[in-house]
């Protein structure tokens, strides 16, 4: 099997960290599998510091201040030493069986996602989550069984490439799946079982980071497929101006509604154009470096 890193990012997770940690520890030896542990404290304010300290074979990470999940993810991803890294939340919430199942598919993946059946989180969240999946479907043009699964199993080589487009917030997982599907990458699922979380309270904000993720996919679009944006709205002026222009006949009368429409119509296609342009030069540039 092959060696892998497994990134765990701590913000007061005092009530379940430990409990988790030592949980992986007896599953990867009980398994014999070869696994760098790295838990990046994300300026914790309780008691996880101290916890941390007294569990030995773990790398960790502090961080000065609260620098959000995404960045410890990427400053873990930065420090780990293998081609493989694995995410894994602190709160409890995963299963230790899903490891060997996710690493069974490295062979043909380029990440490996698990897709949450069953218990998916609180339910208040639910609304907004299948929104952000729908739109990010309609984006990629594929479709995502799991939009923000917190467990999951990427090439460094790759997760890296990426690092300076993703967000350091929780927006981390939805934007990382897009990067990878619009750029050909193989994502697998596998279904997996999570719990509630052991403890602690979680930090996400609904409105707050549902927002944030929505801009963040939009922008990961702009740079990977422009047109997608674009051109629906060109489009959709485009059918406003006819509606318009086909009232102006019967009138006789061409109005500034009209004449205002058409233009914006060519503006926006004519920007979906060039920004594709600059889109596939800016990939190409980083492909070469």
């Amino acid at each position: 099997m092959i060696p892998f890193s497994i990134i765990i990012p701590s913000y007061n997770e005092e009530k379940t960290v430990g409990t988790t940690l030592e949980n992986l520890k007896k599953f990867l030896a009980s398994n014999n599998l070869e696994a760098e542990i790295i838990v990046v404290n994300d300026a914790s304010t309780d008691n996880s510091a101290e916890i941390l300290k007294g569990i030995e074979g773990i790398k960790i990470i502090t961080h000065s201040s609260n620098r959000g999940y995404g960045a410890s993810l990427k400053n873990g991803a930065k420090n780990a030493k293998n081609e493989w890294l694995m995410f894994y939340d602190a709160d409890g919430q995963h299963n230790t069986d899903s490891v060997m199942r996710m690493l069974n598919e490295t062979s043909t993946a380029d990440m490996v996602v698990g897709e949450r059946t069953g218990y998916k989180g609180p339910a208040i969240r639910q609304p907004g989550k299948r929104i952000l999946r729908f739109v990010a479907e309609y984006l990629v043009e594929q479709k995502i069984p799991d939009i923000n699964s917190g467990l999951r199993l990427v090439k460094k080589e790759y997760f890296n490439h990426f690092a300076h487009l993703l967000p350091n917030g929780f927006s981390l997982s939805t934007t990382t799946t897009m990067a990878f599907m619009n750029s050909g990458l193989n994502v697998v699922y596998i279904p997996i079982q999570i719990k509630e979380r052991m403890g602690g309270k979680s930090t996400v904000k609904q409105t707050k980071h549902g927002a944030q993720t929505m801009l963040l996919m939009f922008r990961i679009i702009m740079l990977f497929n422009p047109l997608k944006i674009f051109f629906p709205i060109s489009v959709a002026t485009a059918m406003l101006t006819f509606g318009f222009l086909l009232a102006d006949i019967i009138t006789f009368d061409i109005s500034g509604t009209t004449i205002i429409l058409f233009i914006t119509t060519i503006f926006v296609f004519c920007f979906g154009l060039l920004a594709d342009q600059i889109s596939s030069i800016r990939r190409e540039i980083r492909t070469n470096e």
